[in-house]
């Protein structure tokens, strides 16, 4: 796939509903796998690794804004022809929010995975993002591709009230920073269920994908 020389990388399995998977901030699309793989031919499964990501390109600094990587799951949104299901963990969580409100039309349901809203508060953003600056130090990561982590304002967690699809929040028993969005999504969302998935972390659906996987199928199931 090209546009404006950027490749990503995508892979495709199953068929039924179409399901869109957005994975987390320095991670890949086969975060994904346990998860597709449980799900075999339950869902057209379509996993996607975000610019700077996996395999797919990594641009140079300042390709890295929200925007940018809006119009990259808008393209992966449109291999579909139907109204998708936007699976997002992390950061694909907060993605697949932030594009169901410019793309109404095109979502059918959401399930947000270890995921947050963003922050109202300035001064609570700027804290964010003076630890994912710290941390993208550290780690081998293509130059300026933590842009894409970075909030800038409150536009998704103001607007929660205007998304209506139905909603399934999936949360690690041990993931405190983001348990703390179930009860977000709750009140504003329609969310059909809530899942803490015993035992595990942020990453829950990679080292915990089955239940993760049971939980999906069965919200799929309903909608």
């Amino acid at each position: 796939m090209n546009n404006k020389q950027v490749m990503l990388d995508v892979y495709e399995q199953g068929e039924g509903i179409p399901a869109i998977y957005t994975h987390g901030w320095a991670d890949d699309r086969t975060a994904w796998d346990g998860v597709i793989n449980s799900l075999e031919n339950h869902a057209r499964n379509i996993s996607w690794s975000l610019r700077g990501h996996g395999k797919s390109d990594a641009p140079p600094p300042g390709n890295y804004t929200r925007d940018h990587t809006l119009d990259d799951l808008a393209r992966i949104v449109d291999i579909s022809d139907d109204p998708v299901v936007l699976i997002g963990h992390s950061l694909g969580g907060y993605l697949s929010l932030a594009y169901a409100l410019q793309h109404p039309d095109r979502v059918r349901a959401l399930v947000l995975i270890a995921a947050g809203p963003g922050f109202r508060k300035e001064e609570t953003r700027e804290q964010w993002n003076t630890s994912v600056q710290a941390s993208a130090k550290k780690m081998d990561i293509p130059a300026g591709s933590e842009e894409a982590a970075l909030h800038v304002d409150s536009w998704v967690i103001d607007s929660l009230e205007d998304i209506t699809v139905p909603v399934l929040v999936i949360v690690g028993e041990n993931d405190k920073r983001f348990a703390a969005s179930m009860a977000v999504f709750e009140k504003y969302l329609d969310v059909k269920a809530s899942v803490i998935v015993p035992g595990a972390g942020h990453s829950v659906h990679k080292k915990h994908f089955r239940p993760v996987a049971t939980a999906i199928q069965g919200f799929l199931s309903k909608i």
